[in-house]
């Protein structure tokens, strides 16, 4: 089983603190940015940041839903860290000032793929997928806060 890791990035017109308050509002905010993947979306424990607990359903592809139990933290300063209890899966936002009134927003997921040739083919298209996935919340996020 190899380790599958997916990153996207951009930047966006709004200073860093407003983009990090935006992702960690999970009992706000966060809702209006996931895309259509994301389904049954609900704040478990907390809402903000650092001890939220927030599950939903990943519809990745047709065939492929992951049901997501997502403990939140906040290891380092501008660093949101959710991990699912249901899985191997981590995605890790980063916020970091891009130059006046812009921030930098990097998004990493990684899991433990499968083995076989069925692991060579998540690996190769699973994170194009996910890619896709993330950029649309980061245009929705930008669109938030640009306003």
């Amino acid at each position: 089983m190899a380790q599958v890791e997916a990153t996207t990035e951009r930047i966006v017109a709004a200073d860093a603190e407003t983009v990090f308050d935006a992702l960690a509002d999970y009992s706000g905010t966060r809702a209006k940015l996931l895309p259509e993947q994301f389904s049954e979306y609900e704040v478990r424990e907390g809402g903000d940041g650092d001890g939220t607990l927030v599950r939903w359903k990943l519809q990745a592809t047709s065939k492929r839903v992951r049901d997501c139990l997502l403990e939140v933290s906040e290891p380092t300063d501008g660093e949101l860290v959710e991990k699912d209890r249901n899985s191997s899966m981590v995605t890790t936002w980063r916020v970091t000032p891009a130059g006046e009134g812009k921030s930098r927003v990097v998004v990493t997921t990684t899991w433990t793929g499968a083995g076989g040739i069925g692991g060579f083919f998540e690996k190769t298209f699973a994170p194009k997928g996910l890619g896709r996935i993330y950029d649309a919340m980061l245009a929705k996020l930008a669109a938030e806060v640009e306003k």
